[in-house]
């Protein structure tokens, strides 16, 4: 129970941020977000209702989409989040209607706003809900048509992008796009975290030395794998660490100087949870 609510006092936040950025930036100086909110900003442009009415019933029927292939509690999540960030929207824009700080530059906004827009997204993506049904949709299309999750959003970006240089203007579009990345990257630190850790694989046939060097000079702790030559058939034992970016120099030094011939894997580990086993004292 502790954990549900701990998650969901996150939605909550990370859903107002979003709505923050949506209307102290974006909405009163024409920039717009991809996907259904980028949609919903340029409906309510046209028509003149409310900004959240669109976002809840544009994202209504992904959501009921999204039952089936993700679950109950993602599908509730993601409905209470999509709640929260209209009951936002329509909040701030009571609150901010000329905007957070009135005639700032567009570059600023752009940036300023992907900032604030893609910290408030990576804090819902994170505590495992979603704001966008796009999402889903691309996730269903893959079956039908030959690409990627990843590709078919893009493209269903770029055409609300295209939508907006006749909606506003073609300026005022490609401050979007510019405000997007800037959201898209802000939301993968979030989401990845700042702390980004290195997991090392060494295979060498010195495994022993190298580990009791590490374990000694590092205070890291190592895992021993036993693995088999793809050609040669030998026998082998992969010493396996996780450490900071720092201490990759380091590392590398020290198998180096016991086995120059050693094969060194580097790969990134956004996440790392667990007790650290502290080496022995001798």
């Amino acid at each position: 129970m502790r954990s549900y609510i701990k998650d969901y006092i996150f939605l909550t936040i990370g859903a107002l941020i979003y709505a923050f950025a949506i209307e102290g930036f974006f909405v009163p100086n024409g920039i717009i977000d991809g996907g259904v909110t980028g949609i919903s900003m340029i409906l309510n442009t046209i028509t003149g209702h409310a900004l959240g009415l669109f976002i809840i019933g544009i994202n209504l029927p992904f959501v009921i989409l999204a039952l089936k292939k993700l679950g109950l509690k993602f599908v509730f999540a993601t409905f209470y989040s999509i709640i929260v960030f209209a009951l936002g929207v329509t909040f701030f824009a009571a609150k901010f209607p000329v905007g957070l700080i009135p005639n700032l530059e567009l570059f600023l906004v752009s940036i300023f706003g992907g900032l604030i827009l893609g910290g408030g997204v990576g804090l819902v993506i994170r505590n495992g809900s979603s704001l966008d049904g796009t999402e889903v949709l691309a996730i269903y299309a893959t079956k039908r048509i030959p690409f990627s999750v990843g590709e078919i959003i893009i493209f269903i970006n770029l055409f609300i992008f295209t939508i907006a240089g006749f909606v506003y203007d073609w300026q005022h579009a490609l401050y979007s796009i510019v405000a997007y990345f800037v959201a898209y990257k802000t939301m993968d630190v979030v989401i990845e975290g700042l702390n980004e850790s290195k997991a090392v694989f060494i295979i060498t046939d010195y495994s022993d030395e190298i580990g009791r060097d590490i374990m000694q000079k590092m205070d890291v702790s190592v895992t021993y794998i036993d693995a088999e030559g793809g050609y040669s058939g030998a026998k082998k034992r992969i010493v396996y660490c996780v450490i900071s970016r720092l201490q990759i120099q380091k590392l590398k030094e020290i198998a180096k100087n016991i086995d120059p011939r050693a094969f060194i894997a580097i790969e990134n580990v956004y996440e790392v949870e667990g007790v650290r086993i502290k080496k022995r004292k001798i």
